[in-house]
């Protein structure tokens, strides 16, 4: 009866791939309902503390780089995937219980270097969970698979994005806001268990072999960061990241200047951020469900992916000409709401072409690592625009015309992707 239901959405080949497709759907709600949980959480951090965020943003970015990538890789060349993906979680979870005990022993004074801490963990978490998500995935299906089945996928994790921020409106004006730590831990530990489970019972995608999910992944510690700068098509993936987090890092910085100046309680600014959260999430499932496949599949993945930076290079010049809290909440949610249902599933079927030790080494580097360089280097731009006095409508009207370039860029990395698609397909025929 699933199937049949699933059936009028998406094009299954088999009941193997519906209970793959139907075990990383879950695997992903669970990831992003603690993510979305912990997301408010840290986004009014960065409201409160806004004058030092591009501070905060370069630290993570260099704990990212010189800590984080690192010891995820090291300790992927050691373990298969079904023992590395449920040990990140988990010890993501014990950071949590910490946090937690640390917000309710040590005293009030600590309470803004406590913040701090947390910000630059949450900012890690929530691009290494699903980061060692979606590796995972790619590592589960192959390019096909990919286009028909990735939408749906995102999907279960919209869903979880849904209840965390429902989970957080309910209670973030309820109960102290460090108990949310603790509730989160709870969807990570099961998260833990699908991605066992997916590991175990799914099989494997053209590119990987049994025999070869079973083992630890080639190279060392850094040997995914150096194949990024080596291969062609993931600088190029990079450089379609680095572009998109410019995007993401204005509309970041300018919501938490004007969320700050509307609103001076910490709780009603984590409710009003979590009902953000929320509207983005539902309006995702209709773009997963109805549109995101056949857009791919119809329109290409190079289209797929230059939709949305068009999108934002006109809700750039909006912003520009109306720099309000109304204007910015619109294109915030055109912008979450197209990069979740179009952009992400679009840019992970890009990965299922490669090799293991791109799919979660590389991919790390660049998910994680090029991803908060942009974030750094794009929240020094802001500061310094700000600082030699350009107005928020400003600094959008000049952000316009990087979006612009983002849109050429995802069209150029389509194209790219779709000739490797075919080789790879060449070569296993």
């Amino acid at each position: 009866m699933i199937g049949g239901l699933v059936g009028w959405f998406v094009d299954l080949e088999d009941d193997d791939e519906l209970k793959g497709m139907l075990w990383a759907a879950v695997y992903g709600f669970l990831i992003m309902l603690a993510s979305y949980v912990l997301r408010a959480v840290r986004d009014e951090i960065s409201a409160e503390d806004r004058g030092n965020l591009q501070i905060l943003w370069t630290v993570v970015f260099f704990v990212m780089v010189f800590v984080a990538v690192p010891a995820y890789s090291w300790i992927a060349s050691r373990y298969s995937r079904g023992v590395f993906v449920p040990l990140v979680n988990r010890f993501f979870i014990a950071c949590l219980i910490g946090f937690w005990a640390s917000l309710v022993y040590l005293p009030e004074d600590a309470r803004p270097w406590i913040d701090r801490v947390f910000y630059v963990w949450a900012s890690i978490f929530a691009l290494f969970v699903v980061t060692v998500f979606w590796g995972l995935v790619a590592d589960c299906f192959d390019n096909a698979q990919g286009k028909r089945l990735f939408p749906f996928i995102t999907v279960g994790a919209s869903v979880g994005g849904i209840v965390g921020s429902m989970v957080t409106i309910w209670l973030a004006e309820q109960v102290p806001v460090f108990y949310l730590l603790l509730i989160a831990c709870v969807p990570l530990e099961a998260a833990s268990w699908f991605a066992g489970a997916l590991h175990r019972k799914f099989g494997t995608s053209t590119v990987t072999s049994a025999g070869e999910a079973e083992r630890p992944l080639a190279g060392d510690a850094i040997s995914g960061m150096k194949a990024v700068f080596d291969s062609p098509y993931l600088a190029s993936i990079a450089g379609f990241i680095a572009l998109m987090t410019f995007a993401s890092t204005i509309l970041y910085f300018a919501q938490s200047d004007l969320v700050y100046e509307a609103m001076t309680d910490r709780g009603e600014r984590t409710a009003f951020l979590a009902k953000i959260d929320l509207t983005v999430n539902s309006l995702t499932i209709l773009f997963q469900v109805y549109l995101t496949a056949l857009i791919i599949r119809w329109l290409n993945v190079g289209v797929a992916l230059a939709l949305i930076p068009v999108a934002v290079a006109i809700g750039f010049v909006v912003l520009g000409l109306y720099p309000t809290l109304a204007t910015l909440v619109v294109v915030q949610v055109v912008y979450r709401v197209g990069r979740y249902g179009i952009t992400k599933p679009a840019r992970e079927v890009l990965f299922t072409v490669l090799p293991r030790e791109a799919k979660y080494k590389s991919k790390a580097f660049i998910d994680a690592g090029v991803y908060r360089g942009g974030d750094l280097v794009s929240g020094w731009v802001y500061a310094g625009l700000a600082w030699v006095g350009l107005s928020l409508g400003v600094i959008a009207l000049v952000a316009a015309p990087v979006a612009a370039v983002w849109a050429i860029a995802g069209l150029k990395l389509g194209s790219r992707g779709d000739a490797m698609a075919a080789a790879v397909q060449g070569d296993s025929s």
